[in-house]
Parts: structure tokens; C-alpha cells; sequence
């Protein structure tokens, strides 16, 4: 049984970044490519970033129940085609969706077992920041985006793990962690066949580097106490004052 790991996060967060540094880690997982009705920008391609359809084909795919999620997201159709999951369990493989909060929560009632990461950024004033810097959008649609991120942020506690990006290279690990931590947990496959690196670890202060099953299991330990550190009960203190960055609402459990 694939394992289905749901991404989301506030656009501007560096959503995008972390995955494609996940695939640079991580083996065996796939990628699910969203159909939308948005054009497509720049040097985006059909097939690749997204397939591009218009309105009445995605129509007709939710007609046809051809969807495991859609969503209407500022105007557009998003969606992941039912297809993908197919393949990826063929293939005996995991498979990632980058979907947002409607979606994540669309799948989870589909499929309880996935599971969900939701991404933050450090603050209101840095997710702000990457929006203007990026130079993709009018004044008008960072507002709105802006205002959209302090909606999403507010689902948080609907989500398995909760990771702060604020560090490329810190948070990377971490989604890696999660990622690997959940095939170690599930019995899927450890860390060596996954393609990972051995950690060295310093014994008697020389750092040498460990071999065999000892390193793989100094490394299952290390995956698995990054990814219970970034658990939803570990991360609520660290969510707060995210939270009250974007004047958004306390969420309470």
C-alpha cells in the first residue's frame, strides 16, 4: 500500500522549494501534477508544472468522478486525477500531492491514513516579503494572498506535522525526516534503500563513519526524533506567535 503524503501551505512560503528539494533525497515517491483552468505562466508547460484544461474538460473529469480532490481557488479549478494514486501503487511507490487546505481535507476524508504536512513561514512580515521579491503579482493579488494565508494558517491544527520554514537547508531535513520517518514507522523502507546519505557520527571525539545495519539504525533514530518534533502536539507553541503575526485567531483544542 503507497504511502499519500499531502503538502500545503500559504503560497509564498516556499512550498514549491522544500518538494523539490524532497525529490532530490528522496526515492520511490512520486509527484502528482495538478489539472487547473489557469493559464499558464511564464515558461510553465503543460504536462509538467500542471495540465492545462479548460473549464468544461474539468467539468467533465468531476462528472466522471475522475477527481481524488478539486477545488475552486480564486477563480480556478485545481485538482489531482484519480489516475495518479493508480500508477503510484503500481509502481509500489509513494506519492506527494502539493494541494491546498480544501484538497488536503478532501483527501484526508478519502483517505484517513495519508499524511498531511502543512508549511508556515516564519512570520507575516517574511511571507509578505517573498511575495513582493518573487515579482509575480500586482499589488492587488498579494493583498489577496495575504489575506488567504491568514485564513489557511488557521487550519493548521487539522494536520499530522507542522513545519516552520524559515531555513532552506533545516527545513528540507525536516520534510525529508517526516517523509522517511513515516516509511520507517509503516514498515516500507529504510533509510539506506530509500537513497538517503549515512550520517557520520563523532565516537571517542574522532568521526568516523558508521556501517552496516548499526548506521542505519543510528540514522532511523535521527529521522524519527526530527519528525516527532515536528508533530501537531510539539508545534503548537511554535504556531502562536505565527498566528498572532497575522492577526489570525487562536485555534483552540
Amino acid at each position: 500500500m503507497s504511502i499519500v503524503y499531502i503538502v500545503s501551505a500559504p503560497s509564498g512560503s516556499g512550498k514549491s522549494t522544500l518538494v523539490n528539494e524532497l525529490f532530490k533525497m528522496v526515492s520511490d515517491l512520486d509527484f502528482s501534477i495538478s489539472y487547473t483552468t489557469r493559464p499558464a505562466r511564464g515558461s510553465e508547460k503543460n504536462g509538467k508544472e500542471y495540465f492545462f484544461v479548460s473549464n468544461a474538460e474539468f467539468e467533465s473529469m468531476i462528472a466522471a468522478d475522475e477527481f481524488l480532490e478539486h477545488a475552486c481557488v480564486f477563480g480556478n479549478y485545481y485538482g489531482t486525477a484519480r489516475r495518479f494514486l493508480r500508477e503510484t501503487e503500481e509502481r509500489h511507490h509513494d506519492l506527494l500531492l502539493d494541494i491546498d487546505v480544501q484538497g488536503a481535507a478532501q483527501v484526508k476524508k478519502r483517505l484517513p491514513e495519508a499524511v498531511s504536512i502543512f508549511i508556515l513561514p516564519p512570520d507575516r512580515d517574511k511571507l509578505e516579503w517573498r511575495l513582493r521579491n518573487r515579482g509575480l503579482d500586482p499589488e492587488e493579488v498579494i493583498r489577496r494572498r495575504l489575506d488567504t494565508a491568514r485564513r489557511e494558517i488557521e487550519n493548521y491544527s487539522k494536520y499530522d506535522y507542522i513545519l516552520v520554514n524559515n531555513l532552506l537547508e533545516q527545513s528540507a531535513d525536516e520534510l525529508k525526516a517526516i517523509v522517511l520517518a513515516e516509511r520507517i514507522e509503516r514498515g516500507r523502507k529504510t533509510p539506506a534503500v530509500a537513497g538517503t546519505r549515512i550520517e557520520e557520527t563523532r565516537i571517542e571525539d574522532t568521526r568516523i563513519k558508521e556501517t552496516g545495519s548499526e548506521a542505519r539504525r543510528v540514522e532511523e533514530r535521527r529521522l524519527l526524533s526530527i519528525a516527532e518534533a515536528c508533530r501537531l502536539e510539539r508545534a503548537r507553541d511554535r504556531v502562536q506567535p505565527i498566528l498572532a503575526s497575522f492577526g489570525a485567531a487562536p485555534v483552540r483544542n
